[in-house]
C-alpha cells in the first residue's frame, strides 16, 4: 500500500509485493545460469560443427543476458524487502528497476526466437548441446508467458482512473474535489463490479429479480472495496496480523462464566431444552440441502444409499414434490429425517433468486409443522446474499424501524405467499390441527425462516423459528428485540457468517488498516511469521495495533480520498461520516432472537473435523459484532459439523445431568 503507479496507471500490486515472486525468479535464472555455463564449457570444442558458431553465440550472449537479469532480480528483491507497508519511501525506486526489467524481456524474446530458429534448421551438432539450448528456449518462453499471465492478474481495470489522483490530493472528503473524485470512482467501480457478477452468472436466465440482485451485489462490492489503497497482499497481511492480535487478547483475558438462563425469562431461558430442540430440528434444517449435502455427509456409501430410490416415482410423490426431476432431493430427505412419505406436505426444489427451495412435514415427535428453509447453495442464493440493502417490511405490528436485509426480505416473502396463498399451511393444519407451527433453516433459509416467523406471527401466534448460523446483518434493532419471544439462533464458534454485515466489514476494514499502518515490520516477515504461527502455533507477532499520538503525522494518506487513519479509527466514526455513503442503504443490523452460541472447550485448534467438545451458553448479539478471525472461522459455518456439535453437546449433558449427584434430571 499503495498501489504502484507504472505506465501511467495504478496496479493491484505494491512495491513491496516483490520478495517471494523475485527468490523464486532469483532461485530459477542462478540455476539456468549455471546449467548453461556448464553446458558451454563441458561442450564448447564439440562446436566446431557446421552451425557450431552459432549455437556457441546463443549460449555466450545467454550467458551475459541471464547475468544482467540476475543482477535486476537481485535487486528488485532487496528494494522489495525495504520499508513498511505504509511506509514505501524506501522503496520510491522500485517502478525505475522495473521498468529496466520489463526491457530486458525484449532482447530475451529475440535471443529466444533465434535460439528456436537456429535449432529449427536442423544444425548438425553435439545431440546434447542441441538439446540443452532447446530446453534453454522452451524455459525462456515459459517465463515470458508467466509474466504475461501475471500481468494480466495484476491488472487494475480501474487503474487509469485511480492513478489520476493529484500530487496535492486533499486529506479530508469534504473538499469538492475529493467527494468528486471518489463519487467517479465508486460509479465506475459499481458498473465493473455489476459487468464481473454477470459473467459469473452468464448461466442463469435474465429475469427482472436477477438483474436487481445484479445491480445489490455491484453496489455492495463497490461500496466495500472502492476506498481504500489496499492490495490483495495488504489485505492477507492484515488477516494474518488480527489473528495473532485476537489470539493474543483472548490468551490474556479471564474465562467468562457460563450464563445458563437470561434475567428475567425463567421458563423461556431453558438452555437444556432449546439445546435439545436445536439438536432435533437441525436434521430438518439438513434434509433441506437434499442430496448434495447427503452424500458430502456419507461420502461412500451416500449414493448407493439413496440410489434405488432416485427413479421410484408414484403419482402421490409427484403432487407433493416440486422441481426434483429424479426424486433424489426426496430420497435423501427421508434418509436425514427418517420419516414417512405420508409425513410430507410440500417439497419445493424451485430455485431462483430471492426464491428458495423448503420443505413442509409433519413431525409427529415433537407435534410440529416444520417449514425447513434450504441455506445457500447456488449462484441465485448467492445473489440473494448479496442483496444486503435494507428495505422496510410491512407488519401488522405496531412497531417503528422494521427494517431488513432485502434479499432474505424478498425470499421470506416469496415463501410466505406459496405457505399462505397457495394453501399449503392450511393443508398441513387440516391432517395435523393440534400441531404448532415451526420454522427452520441453516444459513440464508435460518435467516428466512426468521423473517418468516415474524411475518406469521399474527395468523400463528404459537409460532416458533430456529435460525442456525443465520447472518447477522437481518433485522433492525427493532424487530431484532420483537424476535426474541419467538425465535432462537444457534451459533457455533467462531463462524464468520452470523458476523458477517456491512457495518462489521467496514469495522474489519478500518481494523486492517490501523493494524498495518502502525505495524513496523516488512510485510514479507509479517506473512512468513503468519504462515509459521497459523500451520505451528507458537508466540503471536507482537506488532503494535493501537495508533500512537506521536506517529499520526507519518502515517501514508490511502490513495483514494480516505480521511485520515485517526479520524477512521476514532469511536465517533462511522460510515454516514462520508458523503458518498449512504447510511440508509446500510444500517446497523442484528441477529434474529435469543444466541445460543456453542463454544469449543478442547480438541485440536487446527482441526477442522475433530471431535471436540463444546459447551452451550445465552450470548447476547454484541458478542457478535466484530468478525473473529481463524481456521474455523469458514468450516464452523458448515452444517455438518453444527449438526456434529449439537450432537457432542446434548450427548455432553444428558451424561452430566445423568451422573450421580446431579439429581438424574431429565433434559427436554
Amino acid at each position: 500500500m499503495p498501489g504502484m503507479v507504472l505506465f501511467g496507471r495504478r496496479w493491484a500490486l505494491a512495491s513491496d509485493d516483490l520478495v517471494f515472486p523475485g527468490f523464486f525468479e532469483l532461485f530459477l535464472r542462478v540455476l539456468w545460469w549455471f546449467a548453461s555455463l556448464i553446458l558451454y564449457l563441458m561442450h564448447r570444442r564439440k562446436l566446431d560443427c557446421p552451425g557450431g558458431v552459432l549455437l556457441s553465440t546463443y549460449l555466450i550472449v545467454l550467458l551475459v543476458l541471464l547475468a544482467v537479469i540476475v543482477c535486476t532480480v537481485l535487486a528488485i528483491v532487496y528494494v522489495s524487502m525495504r520499508g513498511t507497508i505504509c511506509n514505501p519511501g524506501p522503496r520510491k525506486s522500485m517502478p525505475k528497476l522495473l521498468y529496466i526489467r520489463l526491457a530486458l524481456f525484449v532482447p530475451e524474446m529475440v535471443w529466444a526466437s533465434l535460439g528456436a530458429a537456429w535449432v529449427a534448421k536442423g544444425i548438425q551438432c553435439d545431440k546434447t548441446v542441441v538439446i540443452g539450448i532447446m530446453a534453454t528456449v522452451i524455459v525462456s518462453w515459459i517465463v515470458i508467458a508467466a509474466t504475461m499471465v501475471t500481468i494480466l492478474v495484476v491488472f487494475d481495470p480501474l487503474g487509469g482512473r485511480m492513478a489520476l489522483r493529484p500530487q496535492g490530493f486533499p486529506d479530508h472528503l469534504d473538499v469538492p474535489s475529493s467527494s468528486q473524485l471518489l463519487t467517479g470512482l465508486k460509479t465506475a467501480a459499481k458498473s465493473l463490479w455489476e459487468t464481473r457478477v454477470r459473467l459469473c452468472c452468464c448461466c442463469m436466465g435474465p429475469d427482472d429479480n436477477a438483474r436487481t440482485a445484479f445491480s445489490s451485489a455491484a453496489d455492495l462490492f463497490s461500496t466495500c472495496f472502492s476506498d481504500t489503497d489496499l492490495v490483495p497482499s495488504d489485505i492477507a497481511a492484515g488477516f494474518t496480523l488480527l489473528y495473532q492480535q485476537q489470539d493474543s487478547i483472548s490468551s490474556s483475558l479471564e474465562p467468562q462464566e457460563v450464563v445458563t438462563q437470561l434475567p428475567g425469562r425463567p421458563q423461556e431461558a431453558d438452555l437444556d431444552a432449546e439445546v435439545e430442540n436445536c439438536q432435533h430440528f437441525m436434521r430438518f434444517a439438513a434434509a433441506a440441502y437434499g442430496w448434495p449435502l447427503y452424500i458430502y455427509r456419507n461420502p461412500f456409501t451416500g449414493l448407493c444409499s439413496i440410489g434405488g430410490d432416485c427413479c421410484r416415482v408414484t403419482e402421490t410423490e409427484l403432487d407433493a414434490v416440486e422441481g426434483d426431476q429424479h426424486n433424489c432431493h426426496f430420497a435423501s430427505i427421508l434418509k436425514t429425517t427418517g420419516l414417512q412419505y405420508r409425513d410430507f406436505i410440500h417439497i419445493s426444489f424451485h430455485d431462483k433468486v430471492y426464491e428458495l427451495p423448503f420443505i413442509v412435514v409433519l413431525d409427529h415427535r415433537k407435534e410440529a409443522v416444520v417449514v425447513a428453509v434450504r441455506g445457500t447453495m447456488s449462484l441465485q442464493d448467492i445473489l440473494t446474499d448479496l442483496s444486503a440493502e435494507s428495505e422496510n417490511l410491512e407488519l401488522d405490528v405496531e412497531m417503528q424501524g422494521c427494517v431488513a436485509h432485502k434479499g432474505i426480505a424478498q425470499a421470506a416473502r416469496y415463501i410466505y405467499r406459496r405457505l399462505v396463498n397457495d394453501g399449503i399451511l392450511s393443508q398441513a393444519f387440516s391432517v395435523a390441527p393440534e400441531y404448532r407451527l415451526v420454522l427452520v433453516g441453516h444459513s440464508l433459509g435460518g435467516g428466512a425462516a426468521s423473517l418468516l416467523a415474524i411475518m406469521l406471527r399474527r395468523a400463528y401466534p404459537q409460532v416458533r423459528a430456529y435460525a442456525f448460523s443465520p447472518p447477522r446483518g437481518l433485522l433492525s434493532k427493532s424487530l431484532y428485540e420483537h424476535s426474541k419471544d419467538f425465535v432462537v439462533s444457534l451459533i457455533l464458534g467462531i463462524d464468520v457468517i452470523p458476523r458477517l454485515s456491512v457495518a462489521n466489514m467496514e469495522d474489519l476494514k478500518r481494523r486492517i488498516l490501523r493494524v498495518i499502518a502502525n505495524c513496523n515490520k516488512p510485510k514479507y516477515k509479517i506473512l512468513l511469521h503468519g504462515c509459521w504461527y497459523g500451520l505451528f502455533g507458537g508466540s503471536p507477532d507482537n506488532c503494535p495495533t493501537e495508533l500512537d499520538e506521536g506517529c499520526q503525522g507519518a502515517l501514508t494518506q490511502p490513495l483514494l480520498g480516505e480521511q485520515s487513519l485517526l479520524t477512521r479509527s476514532s469511536p465517533g466514526y462511522s460510515s454516514s461520516d462520508s458523503p458518498t455513503d449512504s447510511p440508509t442503504k446500510y444500517p446497523p443490523l442484528y441477529p434474529p432472537g435469543r444466541i445460543i452460541h456453542l463454544e469449543e472447550e478442547a480438541g485440536s485448534r487446527f482441526g477442522c473435523c475433530s471431535a471436540a467438545h463444546y459447551r452451550a451458553r445465552w450470548a447476547h448479539e454484541a458478542e457478535f459484532s466484530r468478525i473473529l478471525l481463524g481456521p474455523k472461522m469458514l468450516t464452523d459455518h458448515l452444517p455438518t459439523i453444527v449438526t456434529q456439535a449439537l450432537d457432542r453437546v446434548v450427548a455432553d449433558r444428558t451424561a452430566c445431568v445423568s451422573c450421580p449427584g446431579h439429581g438424574g434430571s431429565n433434559v427436554d
